[in-house]
């Protein structure tokens, strides 16, 4: 039986860079259906785009009978559209792939024939990260160091969403629908038979970057509290710490009090106090508050996205289920409009 590989792109605006992307993905399916008896196609998941994206993607299609599309009902984040597309390959193995051409498609052989020898997750460790500036490489470069160290699922330092996962990897992967997703850590919770391909990741093909400082920012938070309850225990022990401090400090300022006497109560030293508590006990409950958020978010068991439109390419079944073990998912609760249905 010939083996499938679906690759799977998830695009946010990304009308600039899909002509140029789309052509070298060609080519690798080419190559890979005559070197290896591949059986290729392409996923592209539209996530709400408010540009040309979904327009161009039609125009791929339409020269292309081995692409599929899924639409999304409106912009749910780049996490919920690659679970989208990854829920709706139902049929051998996905090549995740970002839009903006950064990662090369070309490695894929490379990656299937490592699949080919019974690895589940193949991931693309980045080497060089070329066309970005030194605040992105600096920041990524302690985010993933700092993620190893405060959680205790393996999550490879320097490595993205680039990777070939498996027929199980990916049914491992449905049964998780969280819904503060955070993609990176859940391939590693996942497990099974894992390796590296180093590769050098290459400047954008077209348009600009969608992550901005404060994007940025959210992400690195959603990544350490949703494998990590470090700050959590750090706030607690901060929490044990100052008690203990304040606890000597009233022992002393008493003791003082009783040998020596008080006459002139000292101002800026209780403002320092009260100042230096608050704020610790805010920080704190900040941690608290971001737990609790979460939990909240995820007690109303919403869908995790939902589906607009959904055109299969030739031979692809017209109603993929996008959800594993009987969760709820958009696409059974909301069934796809437009064209697709």
């Amino acid at each position: 039986m010939t083996d499938q590989l679906t690759i799977v792109v998830a695009a946010w605006n990304e009308a600039e860079a899909l002509p140029e992307l789309h052509p070298r993905i060609s080519a690798v399916l080419d190559g890979l259906r005559r070197d290896q008896g591949i059986r290729g196609r392409v996923l592209y998941v539209d996530d709400g785009s408010t540009d040309a994206t979904w327009e161009v993607m039609r125009q791929i299609a339409a020269g292309d009978p081995r692409v599929s599309l899924l639409r999304l009902s409106r912009n749910f984040g780049k996490e919920l559209a690659l679970t989208a597309g990854l829920d709706a390959v139902t049929e051998g193995a996905a090549l995740i792939l970002d839009a903006d051409g950064q990662d090369p498609p070309e490695l894929a052989p490379q990656f299937v024939a490592r699949w080919r020898e019974g690895y589940d997750d193949v991931y693309g460790t980045r080497t060089v990260r070329e066309g970005e500036g030194w605040f992105k490489r600096a920041s990524a470069h302690g985010f993933y160091r700092v993620m190893q160290r405060l959680s205790k699922t393996p999550i490879p330092v320097d490595t993205g969403d680039f990777r070939l996962l498996s027929p199980r990897a990916l049914a491992a992967l449905r049964q998780l629908r969280e819904r503060h997703r955070f993609m990176k850590g859940l391939f590693g919770w996942v497990g099974f038979n894992r390796i590296a391909i180093p590769y050098e990741r290459q400047p954008r093909s077209a348009g600009r970057s969608k992550y901005n400082v404060w994007k940025l920012w959210n992400f690195a938070l959603e990544g350490v509290t949703s494998f990590s309850t470090a700050p959590l225990r750090v706030a607690t022990y901060a929490g044990l710490a100052t008690a203990l401090l304040a606890f000597g400090y009233g022992v002393w300022i008493v003791a003082k009090a009783l040998l020596y006497g008080d006459a002139v109560q000292g101002w800026p030293t209780m403002m320092a106090v009260i100042l230096f508590l608050g704020g610790t006990q805010l920080m704190a409950l900040g941690f608290i508050g971001e737990y609790l958020g979460r939990l909240y978010l995820e007690s109303k068991q919403r869908p995790l996205y939902l589906v607009d439109t959904w055109l299969p390419a030739e031979g692809v079944e017209s109603e993929p289920t996008l959800s594993g073990g009987g969760v709820h998912d958009a696409y059974r609760e909301a069934p796809a409009g437009g064209e697709g249905a």
